[in-house]
């Protein structure tokens, strides 16, 4: 299934792992939100975990050239530290519906969201972002 990508961290525009992954391989990034999430800080990157009626995360609904899709959420999952069905696994890439920030419109896209034992451990001890916007943590 071909889905854009929803990211919230090193991926967006500007910072690192945008220009070292997705720069050149886009052919579309627009502002969006996930609902019913809560931003958590990480080591030198952030965690989106799920909370049903819970808080908004911001970040950019990232469309990929067809012909890099492939290549591209392969090395996606890498980066992420995905791999399904592993339980050591980071993050898990889910099917989410995001709110596309002109418009209003609910886009299917994949997004990485914390995997249970590291949304566990981050709902009772971690450190939520104010907001829900990566870049404008303190």
């Amino acid at each position: 299934m071909t889905l854009p990508f929803f990211v919230y961290g090193t991926l967006r525009p500007g910072e690192v792992n945008h220009d070292l992954f997705l720069r050149g391989r886009t052919r579309f990034e627009v502002p969006g939100r996930l609902p019913g999430t809560v931003l958590y800080e990480g080591p030198g990157y952030p965690y989106a975990v799920e909370e049903p009626g819970g808080g908004v995360v911001r970040g950019e609904l990232v469309t990929a050239h067809p012909e890099a899709y492939a290549e591209l959420l392969a090395e996606l999952d890498r980066l992420e530290d995905y791999v399904p069905g592993d339980p050591r696994s980071l993050y898990e890439r889910v099917e989410r519906k995001v709110v596309r920030d002109a418009d209003g419109a609910a886009v299917r896209a994949w997004v990485y969201v914390a995997a249970p034992a590291v949304a566990a451990r981050l709902r009772s001890r971690g450190r939520p972002i104010a907001g829900g916007d990566w870049r404008a943590r303190e």
